[in-house]
């Protein structure tokens, strides 16, 4: 199994995604391909105490490196040699069995789209985080990459869903839920309502197991495995996990810190504490898949630590494994719909 990481993307780049893929390579004998700048990727190796490249891990260099500021819809065209464009090409090429990147969302996006290619038939790809809730963890699809849908899209996002939960997170018929203002099969806008109908008779055919609507606290308690959402809805429910979990933490640190007592206490829970840490940490995840590109392709948070990384490329080298994409292609008919049935024209 080789992956390709792009050695410039990230907060910490380049030593973040070097150190993570010297551990993933170490941890899990995956081959590392670290495409970008020699000269800086060769400083880092060196800041990791490697004076050369270690065996399994090569380099692919890339002069350029796509910026935030960079136009997302056409960085990949513009910097033709950077780190995204490049590593992109050799994965397109099979090259490598995935990429992972924690560079621009919308640059990853649009580089995979029109170089990698969406597997043929769905009409969008969508980021699909894996989400930690009360019973386990659910995917919440699509989070961001498509603010704007139709019927078939959700419909699509679910099966996309329904396939990761069950190949990669080993999920027993994953229940698929609609996200939406109420449970009644009445709430919600036109979108949501024709979704709606169109998952259930989806479930009746038994290619889903649909449960119907979920709102957003139910989905956090186990109400589902898969969250469908269009990306507006779905990015702002995950921004708004990530602020409780934020505000939680600190919260519980103020208040196992204010006197000797509850220092105590905290010195007692110190293990189920650190359990609590890890299931509201992101780098235990790794990053979020590009559901519906025809290669894997993980996009790690811009903040990744070594660990993040390490992390994103065992989830790339789980995605390559799982055979979904090989399952999403044969069953594509039955994601389609018939123009005018809430399909875009």
């Amino acid at each position: 199994m080789r992956i390709i990481v792009d050695a410039m993307g990230g907060d910490f780049a380049p030593l973040a995604p070097v150190k993570g893929a010297l551990a993933a390579r170490e941890k899990y004998g995956v081959e590392i391909v670290l495409v970008g700048r020699e000269d800086t990727v060769r400083d880092a190796m060196a800041a990791c105490g490697r004076s050369a490249l270690p065996a399994g891990v090569t380099l692919l260099p890339a002069s350029e490196v796509v910026e935030i500021c960079d136009d997302p819809a056409t960085a990949f065209k513009t910097k033709k040699d950077s780190s995204l464009t490049v590593g992109l090409k050799a994965l397109k090429a099979g090259e490598a069995d995935g990429f992972v990147s924690a560079g621009s969302t919308g640059a990853l996006l649009s580089g995979a789209t029109l170089l990698v290619k969406r597997i043929r038939g769905l009409r969008r790809a969508a980021l699909a985080p894996v989400l930690p809730t009360a019973l386990g963890r659910a995917v919440l699809i699509d989070c961001g990459a498509n603010a704007e849908c139709t019927v078939e899209y959700l419909l699509q996002f679910a099966y996309l869903g329904s396939y990761y939960a069950g190949k990669v997170l080993h999920m027993d018929s994953p229940r698929v839920g609609l996200l939406n203002i109420g449970a009644e099969e009445s709430k919600g806008d036109t979108l949501r309502r024709e979704t709606y109908q169109k998952l259930r008779e989806a479930g009746e055919r038994g290619y889903l197991n649909f449960v119907g609507n979920v709102e957003a606290k139910e989905a956090m308690l186990g109400g589902c495995d898969v969250i469908v959402a269009d990306g507006y809805s779905g990015n702002i429910m995950l921004k708004s996990l990530e602020g409780t979990g934020l505000f939680l933490s600190k919260r519980l640190k103020d208040i196992l810190t204010k006197n000797a007592g509850t220092k105590l206490a905290a010195l007692l829970l110190k293990g189920g504490l650190a359990d609590f840490k890890r299931t509201l940490d992101p780098s235990e995840v790794g990053g979020t898949v590009l559901l519906g590109i025809s290669k894997p392709v993980i996009k790690a948070h811009g903040s990744s630590d070594e660990t993040a990384f390490c992390n994103a490329i065992r989830q790339a080298v789980a995605v390559a494994e799982s055979g979904i994409i090989a399952d999403i292609e044969r069953d594509i008919d039955r994601m389609r719909l018939p123009r005018g049935d809430g399909a875009p024209e």
